[in-house]
């Protein structure tokens, strides 16, 4: 029963993670990029060079901030009782058992649910992105976007439109 169940959160999980890449994400900023991002999809480019050297015309670039959400979740605490506890003794002499009994103070502590708590969760993480044409120097590959490091986006952000750029991206997509 355990097994089926299982399996099928298993399953279920797959499903999700499959339809959550699919739709990607982001929101537009120029050239008439479509809803996610870009005007053609990244399924048609190749991944990277084995160096991850990335070459292309710098074309946009879009920095997502971190987005951020409340959240409630249960206050845990210590709770400790003190009990006491009978312990047996006994003392062998001359062939004869000699059987006494004492108590013993003893500390039992558990965690117990006392109300909840505010945090903030990290619902997006903060993203800097750079969209490319020509990439790797063929005209066909139009509007790549690659998800880079805070530094390289300020170095390509100061570059000029159309200006060729060469970096390493962390993924693809944005």
């Amino acid at each position: 029963m355990a097994l089926k169940r299982r399996s099928a959160l298993a399953g279920l999980t797959m499903v999700l993670v499959a339809a959550l890449a699919a739709c990607g994400g982001g929101s537009g900023s120029d050239k008439g990029a479509d809803a996610r991002g870009g005007g053609k999809t990244d399924s048609g480019y190749a991944r990277p060079a084995d160096s991850g050297k990335v070459t292309g015309l710098r074309d946009a670039v879009r920095h997502q901030t971190r987005k951020t959400a409340k959240g409630k979740r249960p206050h845990y605490v210590k709770k400790c009782d003190y009990d006491t506890k009978r312990v047996r003794h006994t003392k062998r002499t001359n062939g004869r058992t000699k059987t006494w009994y004492t108590t013993k103070k003893v500390r039992d502590c558990d965690r117990v649910r006392k109300g909840t708590e505010t945090y903030t969760r990290v619902v997006r993480p903060e993203r800097w992105c750079v969209r490319l044409d020509d990439v790797g120097g063929k005209k066909g590959r139009d509007d790549a976007w690659f998800h880079v490091q805070r530094s390289v986006y300020s170095e390509v952000n100061s570059a000029q439109d159309h200006a060729k750029v060469s970096f390493e991206p962390i993924g693809r997509g944005c």
